[in-house]
C-alpha cells in the first residue's frame, strides 16, 4: 500500500505556522511527515538565510504529532558528526513514541558550507563521508556497541543509551547519484527517497537500485523507494512556491485536474514508488493538501 506524506521546508516560515500545518495534515490523514537540514533557504542564494535548524524542529514536529511517522530528508553528513546524529534521533525516537525515521545525504548547499566555515570538500569525499556516516549510525541505532575505523570518522566501543524506542530505526539515504548514492543505499539504507523526478527518470532509477542490491547480494524489495513531488494545481501555484527554481520541480511536479494528478500518482507507483510525499515551501498551500487528501479517499477501492 502506497504511503502519502508531506515534506516540510523550513524556510520562510515560523514556528507557530509549522506546528499548526503538522497538526492539520495528520489530522487529513498523511501517514508521513518530514523536515530538511538547511542553514540557509533552499534557492542557492548568498543572502536567503531565513531557515530553521533541522534537528530542533524534528524534536518539535515529534510532540506536536501523535501518529504519522516523522522523518528528515535528509540529514547532512557535512553538518554533523553521525555519532551525535545519532543521540539525537534516539532522544527524538523517546519524544515520539517510536515514530522517528533517520534520513542522511551527502550534502550539496555549497553556499550554507561556505558561509558557515564548514569543509565542503569533493562530490568523492562527501559521498564518503556519507558511507561512513550511515554504517555508523547502523551501528549505534540497533546495535548496543559500535567500534568503527574510517578515513573520516571512528568510533571505539562507542555506546548509544538510554537505547531507541523503536527496535530498529529505519534509515533513509538521499540521492539521485546512480554510481555512488544508490550503491551506498543498496548496501546499507533501509529506505531510499529522491526529489523532483519523473515518473520515467524514478522507474530508471529504481532499476539501478535494483542493479546495486543484485551486487552486493541484498533483497531489493528491503529498500522503501519514496520520490518528493511538487503540488501545484496551476501554473501559478508552481511559480509561487518555487520562484526560480520552478523549472527544476516540473518534472516532479503534480498539476492539472484531480485526475491528471491521480494519474501521475498512478505512474509513480508503477514505476516502483512505495512512498509519495508532496513538498512544501512556504507559504504553505494547505488548501491544496486537504485537496489531494480528498481526491485520494475518492479513489480508494
Amino acid at each position: 500500500m502506497t504511503v502519502f506524506g508531506v515534506h516540510t521546508g523550513l524556510q520562510h516560515i515560523g514556528t507557530d505556522e509549522l506546528r499548526r500545518s503538522w497538526r492539520t495534515i495528520e489530522s487529513l490523514g498523511y501517514g508521513w511527515i518530514s523536515i530538511w537540514d538547511h542553514f540557509y533557504g533552499a534557492t542557492g542564494k548568498p543572502d536567503d538565510a531565513e531557515c530553521l535548524e533541522a534537528v530542533a524542529l524534528h524534536a518539535a514536529l515529534a510532540v506536536e504529532t501523535s501518529r504519522v511517522r516523522i522523518g528528515s530528508l535528509v540529514y547532512s553528513i557535512g553538518y554533523r558528526h553521525p555519532a551525535v546524529l545519532a543521540k539525537a534521533i534516539t532522544a527524538i525516537d523517546h519524544l515520539s513514541g517510536g515514530r522517528a525515521e533517520m534520513g542522511l545525504g551527502a550534502g550539496w548547499a555549497e553556499v550554507e558550507y561556505n558561509a558557515y566555515g564548514i569543509p565542503y570538500p569533493d562530490a568523492k569525499t562527501r559521498l564518503d563521508q556519507l558511507e561512513e556516516g550511515v554504517q555508523i549510525l547502523r551501528g549505534l541505532l540497533h546495535e548496543e556497541v559500535t567500534t568503527f575505523t574510517g578515513a573520516h570518522f571512528s568510533l571505539v566501543d562507542a555506546r548509544n543509551e538510554p537505547r531507541p524506542v523503536q527496535a530498529h530505526i529505519p534509515i533513509w539515504i538521499g540521492g539521485a547519484g546512480e554510481k555512488r548514492t544508490l550503491k551506498i543505499a543498496a548496501r546499507h539504507a533501509d529506505g531510499w527517497n529522491v526529489p523532483f523526478v519523473s515518473p520515467k527518470t524514478f522507474a530508471r532509477k529504481c532499476d539501478v537500485l535494483d542493479q546495486h542490491c543484485d551486487t552486493v547480494g541484498r533483497d531489493p524489495h528491503e529498500i522503501t523507494r519514496a520520490v518528493n513531488v511538487a503540488l501545484a494545481w496551476t501554473e501559478e501555484s508552481l511559480q509561487a512556491q518555487f520562484g526560480e527554481l520552478a523549472d527544476l520541480a516540473r518534472g516532479g511536479c503534480l498539476t492539472g485536474s484531480d485526475d491528471q494528478v491521480l494519474e501521475k500518482i498512478g505512474e509513480y507507483v508503477a514505476a516502483g514508488a512505495d512512498q509519495i510525499n508532496i513538498a512544501l515551501r512556504a507559504p504553505f498551500d494547505l488548501e491544496a493538501i486537504e485537496r489531494l487528501s480528498i481526491a485520494l479517499q475518492l479513489s480508494a477501492p
